[in-house]
């Protein structure tokens, strides 16, 4: 039996491994040999036992740290050298740059970079003008250069970072959704009952509370409406994170002592969190293609979206959702109160939603795009 091609999938810290990867892994290892490469954690050896795949641990800096990132450099070399892998896969930004530049090093065949968000868009100054050259040098040691959603590619041609072909798989996002997951079984349905309050409607946010997920302009705007109408409430779906991107105090407070707001922290299944509610809202500044908002229209709920990468490609203004400014409060309160006072629209969103996410973003189609790739390389 002829030995089976290795390839090396990699990224910065495990637990983008362990979502983005799910089963992918698995189903690649039927073919070729794998070789998982991330920082040490949990997540990393969660990711070798579940996908039945090889793992190796190189601590990699998430932030610019040049001694470290150095070091970590070296590490992924060696890691190379020895492995000799025919493609490395690298997505997230560090991992990128660093085995991108070690594969090239190394003269791996085929050096593939996922764009799954760009930081510097965002950015100003000196740190902005760090973070393109780092981009420009990643994309000059790639062979293959794959943004997640038309709206990073269009970010990566306005900047001139790469003057090399540029092409989004299927129709953007890096896993996909399993539907049979994400729907309303009986289970979830179950779960959801408890979770869920009569005669109110609940809005919910699923992601880190953080500035630039827009947790400042929601909270303004879910209070003006609670002012109108009580019967409403907020879910805050996910962990704070105050060392990066830190929310204002008064902010903060407002979550901790308002009524209506209910800040639950992380849940390992968000499923009947999202069945309990009646729409999404998701206000970030910047993402490259957010899984959450697949998942919320997975679960057949409405969303409201700032008109952002990613979720003005996933979201289609009136059909399954409502896309607004980013940064502006006044809007996200507007279409928060439409979505409460038309339910008829409301519950057209909700009937379109599931059978959009299924057309475009089902896992086997999108993990499809991907092997086929793999496949159409010599």
């Amino acid at each position: 039996m002829p030995q089976k091609r290795k390839i090396i999938r990699a990224t910065t810290i495990p637990l983008s491994l362990d979502i983005f990867c799910k089963d992918m892994l698995k189903e690649l290892s039927s073919q070729y040999d794998i070789l998982a490469v991330s920082s040490p954690g949990e997540e990393l050896d969660r990711v070798a036992a579940r996908e039945g795949v090889a793992i190796a641990k190189v601590a990699m800096q998430r932030h610019i740290a040049p001694f470290h990132d150095f070091i970590s450099l070296l590490k992924l070399i060696r890691l190379f050298y020895r492995e000799k892998p025919w493609i490395v896969h690298s997505m997230t930004p560090k991992a990128g740059l660093l085995c991108m530049i070690a594969a090239k090093l190394c003269r791996v065949p085929h050096r593939i970079h996922t764009f799954t968000g760009l930081i510097w868009p965002t950015a100003s100054g000196l740190k902005r003008k760090i973070l393109i050259a780092t981009d420009k040098l990643l994309c000059s040691c790639a062979t293959i250069i794959i943004p997640e959603g038309n709206g990073v590619k269009q970010d990566l041609l306005s900047a001139r970072i790469t003057s090399k072909p540029l092409n989004v798989l299927a129709n953007g996002n890096v896993r996909g959704i399993d539907l049979n997951h994400y729907r309303r079984s009986d289970e979830v349905v179950q779960q959801a009952k408890i979770l869920r309050k009569d005669n109110t409607i609940t809005y919910i946010f699923i992601g880190r509370l953080v500035a630039d997920k827009g947790i400042t302009e929601l909270v303004n705007a879910f209070v003006k409406l609670n002012q109108l109408h009580d019967n409403t409430r907020l879910l805050l779906v996910g962990p704070k994170e105050q060392e990066r991107s830190p929310l204002p105090s008064h902010i903060l407070q407002t979550i901790e002592s308002h009524k209506s707001i209910e800040a639950v922290g992380m849940q390992h299944d968000i499923r009947p969190w999202l069945a309990a509610a009646d729409v999404f809202v998701f206000p970030s500044y910047r993402e490259g293609f957010p899984n959450v908002v697949i998942e919320a229209g997975a679960m057949a709920l409405p969303s409201i979206v700032t008109d952002i990468n990613g979720s003005n490609e996933i979201i289609i203004e009136g059909k399954n959702g409502l896309i607004i400014p980013s940064h502006d409060s006044d809007s996200l309160f507007n279409s928060m109160l439409r979505l409460y006072s038309d339910a008829s629209l409301r519950q057209s969103l909700s009937r379109n939603a599931r059978d959009l996410i299924a057309d475009r973003f089902d896992c086997h189609l999108v993990r499809k795009a991907l092997y086929d790739l793999y496949s159409s390389l010599k």
